[in-house]
């Protein structure tokens, strides 16, 4: 994610800020700019940075999500990632709203990474039998399944409390797991399912990196349960889950990819990486993911050994051996190619 200034002022800000924390300028999120605006008024509003308060207000979940992006006025109510939630909380379960707030939070810097990405989102408006549409919900009051299924992504909102999520963790012998992770694995299964299950072509070599995608799901995830990762897995998957069948080996690499292409941005906005890093600047051809993997090694080291020092797990606990590398390399070459 890109570091953020305030355009009446130049104060650093953070991707959720709505407000400067300096001159207290009134402040949106344009997707459209990937940059905060300042919300002023008629007159005003030929400076630059600025937006027509007659023409753009905050998305209508400002309180409900803690949502700060920016929309038409006279246009739908919700911003481009507020209007992807088909279902969320009621009004009165305030316990849950708060984890949806967060669950929104989450969802938007998935949304704007694909954005950057120039990946397809289309949503259940424009496609009301197959599009994208997440329901968030709370297991607290009912059971629920994060997955995917056709389109529609499903959140358990009590991954936002973190002790819960934490236990979780430990239970599931995981290095990793964060709300905003859930969102990029969901994403990487209905990115399965709008680029590869339709093509012939990534369809033959999805199979010679991944396995058949219509394996027995069912059977592969009571062996997954029962017995557990197979010996030497971290040769050839990022993760113990992957190994479970291979859908969720692609949607945990897809997941990766997504974790170190923004991190990588964020570090080249701040310095940390060299500018080729940026979304600004696309990686592309086949060449394109080796840089990526060559400015990637050197700086998660790094953060780890930041990590370290501050008495921290690693940032990014994971090894990325060859066979996965490969997989990886495929899901950039994908993306490249369904972008281009």
């Amino acid at each position: 994610m890109r570091d953020f200034n305030c355009p009446t002022c130049g104060q650093r800000l953070a991707f959720e800020n709505s407000l400067c924390l300096s001159c207290g300028s009134a402040l949106g999120f344009s997707l459209k700019d990937m940059a905060l605006l300042v919300i002023t008024d008629t007159d005003q509003a030929a400076h630059a940075g600025a937006v027509d308060e007659d023409k753009y207000r905050l998305c209508a979940n400002l309180h409900v999500a803690q949502c700060n992006w920016l929309v038409r006025v006279g246009g739908d109510p919700l911003c481009a990632s507020c209007a992807l939630t088909r279902t969320r909380p009621a009004d009165t379960d305030t316990s849950a709203l708060a984890a949806f707030g967060e669950a929104e939070m989450a969802k938007r810097r998935l949304i704007a990474e694909l954005h950057e990405l120039r990946l397809p989102i289309v949503s259940r408006s424009q496609d009301p039998q197959f599009g994208l549409a997440f329901d968030l919900l709370s297991s607290a009051s009912e059971q629920v399944m994060t997955g995917h299924q056709n389109g529609v992504i499903t959140i358990d909102l009590a991954e936002g409390d973190d002790v819960h999520r934490e236990q979780l963790r430990i239970a599931m012998d995981e290095p990793y797991r964060t709300l905003l992770g859930h969102f990029r694995h969901e994403i990487g299964h209905y990115y399965f399912y709008r680029l590869i299950a339709p093509s012939a072509d990534y369809g033959e070599r999805f199979h010679e990196l991944f396995g058949d995608p219509d394996a027995d799901y069912q059977a592969a995830l009571d062996r997954h349960y029962a017995d557990g990762a197979p010996a030497g897995w971290e040769d050839t998957y990022v993760s113990s889950y992957a190994t479970m069948h291979p859908a969720e080996d692609w949607a945990e690499t897809f997941a990766h990819y997504l974790h170190i292409r923004d991190t990588l941005d964020t570090a080249a906005a701040f310095g940390f990486a060299r500018a080729g890093a940026t979304f600004d600047r696309r990686v592309l051809g086949p060449s394109g993911f080796d840089t990526i993997i060559e400015m990637w090694l050197p700086l998660s080291w790094a953060l780890n050994m930041v990590n370290r020092s501050m008495g921290h797990a690693d940032l990014y606990p994971f090894v990325l051996p060859p066979a996965v590398l490969e997989k990886m390399r495929f899901v950039h070459t994908v993306i490249d190619e369904v972008t281009a």
